[in-house]
């Protein structure tokens, strides 16, 4: 089942299934409450150094998912579970960046799907 991604400021729906936030702080300015997130996975989003390295720059994207995805290696408990719940139901993981493009859900999406086939 693939995994949709989605702005946690953004509404949210019936249609997103389990909403798993994939951010180690919580989002600046979001009510908890206003968020709708099922789960808060703060281990899995990389770590302080990194993601204050990476800046969200396009320019160290590929440095980025590449650093990351060594985190995410030595975290196999926690990713493991998320893929096999990914396998059970919809999933949709929620973020706070603003480049939709270039933010650790992405890359953390991307590494789940390579990982599961």
């Amino acid at each position: 089942m693939p995994v949709s991604l989605k702005r946690v400021y953004e509404k949210p729906s019936l249609s997103d299934g389990k909403r798993v936030l994939v951010e180690r702080l919580w989002p600046r300015g979001l009510k908890k409450e206003d968020a709708k997130v099922d789960e808060w996975l703060r281990e899995i989003a990389p770590s302080t150094e990194l993601r204050e390295w990476f800046g969200h720059d396009p320019e160290k994207w590929n440095g980025f998912k590449e650093r990351y995805w060594k985190e995410l290696g030595k975290k196999q408990d926690v990713v493991s579970k998320l893929a096999k719940e990914i396998g059970e139901k919809h999933v949709t993981f929620v973020f706070a960046a603003k480049d939709e493009e270039h933010n650790n859900a992405v890359a953390l999406r991307e590494y789940i799907e390579r990982r599961v086939k």
